[in-house]
């Protein structure tokens, strides 16, 4: 435990996962209350250091923070790191990726914010590092409520909520993303778990492309896309179907996809 010069302990800060919304912050059009808890609010505002996927979406978002609860600290004077860009690419669920330094705040007595550009942190974006960094150093971590897409999507999609699993990213290589989809499809088709997967929004016309091309006419696939945004978009139906209707995804928005039966 750290200790002053007078050897008295230090009660050590407590890490808090803080959710965005799922505009990346960035959306000023969007009514922030309408989409994040006045506690998570609230917390957020009192935070004066922070670990982020990205510098410029915190303050973005931090900045429309300030205009429901009122900032502690001028935005200028929060301390905001970033983590490495290795760690966006490559992910920080290996154990190769050292948070320890970035929670040094929380050591020395002060409360530390994690968040990312949309949703909660750690799920299905970057911070696990910083999570399991912090229970290894014996910080609180406390997370708060707030929107997650998964299981937004998940709820709206019709399908199995009861067994379901997130994939991740699926192959970007055409012959290897179809036989991973038929993978996934004979898994949920075989043991009624729903496969849940994610794509970068540039190539969600491309997925939505090669779904259509791989399943089953009788398959269940759901589309969620912006949810919580007035563009939010969320339906479900079998392949045969899809196949009779125009996508309403485009190139644009973060798409949590998910099929089953």
């Amino acid at each position: 435990m750290t200790t002053t010069s007078q050897n008295a302990p230090i009660a050590r800060g407590r890490l808090y996962l803080v959710p965005a919304p799922l505009d990346f912050g960035c959306d000023e059009t969007v009514n922030l209350q309408n989409t994040m808890p006045w506690g998570t609010l609230t917390v957020a505002s009192q935070l004066q250091y922070w670990v982020c996927e990205n510098a410029k979406s915190a303050r973005a978002y931090l900045k429309r923070v300030n205009e429901i609860s009122p900032l502690s600290s001028p935005l200028q004077a929060l301390h905001i790191q970033e983590l490495p860009r290795e760690v966006h690419k490559k992910g920080d669920h290996t154990g190769n990726f050292d948070a320890r330094p970035l929670l040094t705040p929380a050591l020395d007595g002060h409360d530390v914010g994690l968040v990312s550009e949309a949703g909660m942190p750690a799920v299905a974006d970057p911070g696990s590092s910083v999570v399991r960094a912090a229970h290894d150093l014996g910080i609180e971590v406390i997370p708060l409520t707030g929107p997650v897409s998964l299981l937004l999507a998940l709820a709206a999609s019709g399908l199995n909520g009861q067994n379901f699993a997130f994939v991740g990213y699926l192959p970007q290589e055409a012959t290897e993303r179809a036989q991973r989809i038929r993978e996934l499809e004979s898994l949920a088709l075989k043991t009624g778990q729903t496969q849940m997967f994610i794509e970068t929004p540039y190539r969600n016309v491309a997925m939505m492309q090669t779904l259509l091309q791989t399943l089953q006419h009788n398959t269940r696939l759901a589309v969620c896309s912006g949810l919580t945004l007035p563009r939010g978009v969320c339906q479900s139906d079998t392949i045969k179907n899809w196949r009779k209707k125009t996508s309403p995804l485009n190139n644009s928005t973060p798409t949590v996809f998910a099929l089953g039966r």
